[in-house]
């Protein structure tokens, strides 16, 4: 077949994986049932990107914001199953090869060979990398926040707590496999959706008392800022071909993540409306600081610190795992782990705001590695099987995620840098 020559840019096998080192989850002895591959993606998807979107409900008017959570959920379900359909048909072609592609990574270099590999690795660094720095200075703002304390030596309080986590994120980014972070992750999505079910509650309570002004629509001004934050929020690309494999019915794998998209979906589109209907013009980029200094406020605010303190390292591990694959022969290093730990730092410290910079990362990264990259591979894999409509779809998400992606960025960057008034 004409396939077997198309799909692969590159005549070598997949390279061995040792399953400890994979970028993102340790392949289970068990595979997982519908419940449990329902609660992974749960977690795969879930994460800080949901506090800021009241801030960008604010910004797009809550209807925007409501359809533009609905469509980028819609367009990330049917680019993750691009994914799997392009994984499926690699692996059942007569190049063996093709037997083992475990990760995003493994397809890009089934698809293209080290370039694709390559393209794949610096989106997934970027990306989450990103994310980490959004928790970074989520945890110093609402810190900050919280005790209200003065300059320290001229240094801000949000310097100083992000300086203030820096030797402890060093001890937990130590930690050489997953398997010896899984206890922290499953104690970090406990309380994550504990604190956001609290925060939906008194948002209610809020807004019923004080029925601010809202706006339905921002106009298309902020489209691009808004599109940012929601992409950014279901980031989860890189986990839907390790899950896929841990399923244990596989045919039933695109009716989970169907639903569990859904569901995300439905509670990202709650929790921002809700948060912006509480407090209207006065919505902060980061929620939690707009409930004031109450007992219920306050273990809400460390609670969610404490959750993205613990998933820091959990994120951190893809971004180790490619630098120590390509810089350290794929061994364990600590004085390189530290390094891109301070950087990451060091970029929280830069950045102002963290629902801005949720978008300058969803609007970037977060839609090539997303959509572009999904829907590229799964036109070279199928351009000959495929009909007009569906190299026109591929095609299309490829130029318009590209489009998104510059003009999202530049929006973001204008939205960052613009005096704060």
């Amino acid at each position: 077949m004409g396939f077997e020559k198309e799909a692969s840019c590159s005549s070598h096998a997949l390279p061995e994986v040792d399953p400890t080192t994979l970028p993102f989850i340790p392949k289970p002895q068990i595979l997982s049932s519908v419940p449990k591959t329902f609660a992974n993606v749960f977690i795969a998807i879930v994460g800080a990107g949901v506090l800021g979107l009241p801030y960008t409900f604010k910004k797009t008017g809550w209807v925007l914001g409501i359809l533009m959570i609905a469509i980028v959920a819609f367009f990330t379900y049917h680019c993750m199953m691009l994914l799997v359909h392009t994984r499926r048909r690699l692996e059942h072609s007569d190049d063996v090869s093709f037997s083992k592609i475990s990760s995003f990574g493994d397809l890009g270099f089934a698809v293209c060979g080290h370039t694709g590999r390559f393209s794949v690795d610096i989106m997934i660094v970027l990306s989450q990398a990103g994310f980490c720095v959004s928790y970074a200075i989520f945890v110093a703002n609402t810190l900050a926040n919280l005790f209200n304390l003065p300059p320290i030596l001229g240094f801000s309080p949000k310097t100083v707590f992000i300086w203030g986590i820096f030797p402890f994120q060093l001890g937990l980014n130590s930690i050489p496999t997953l398997t010896h972070l899984a206890p922290l992750s499953i104690f970090a999505d406990v309380v994550d959706i504990g604190a956001m079910g609290v925060v939906m509650v008194e948002d209610i309570a809020v807004f019923l008392r004080d029925r601010p002004q809202l706006q339905a629509f921002g106009g298309l001004s902020v489209i691009f800022y808004g599109l940012g934050v929601a992409v950014y929020a279901f980031e989860g690309i890189g986990m839907v071909l390790p899950l896929e494999s841990e399923t244990a019915d596989k045919a039933k794998f695109g009716k989970i993540l169907a639903v569990s998209m859904a569901f995300i979906a439905l509670m990202y589109g709650s929790f921002g409306a809700l948060g912006y209907l509480a407090f209207g013009a006065e919505t902060n980029d980061i929620i939690t600081t707009n409930f004031g200094s109450g007992l219920v406020s306050t273990l809400v605010q460390l609670g969610l610190s404490i959750n993205l303190f613990f998933t820091f390292p959990l994120m951190m591990n893809p971004v180790h795992e490619v630098f120590e694959r390509r810089f350290w022969g794929g061994r364990f290093c600590l004085w390189l782990r530290w390094i891109v730990v301070l950087g990451v730092c060091l970029v929280a410290l830069s950045v102002p705001n963290f629902a801005d910079f949720l978008s300058l990362v969803g609007s970037s990264v977060c839609i090539v590695l997303g959509f572009v990259l999904p829907s590229l591979f799964h036109l070279i894999v199928f351009k000959e099987e495929l009909g007009w409509r569906g190299v026109s779809l591929d095609v299309a998400i490829v130029i318009l995620g590209a489009a998104f992606a510059v003009s999202g960025t530049v929006s973001s960057l204008m939205e960052i840098f613009s005096v704060k008034v």
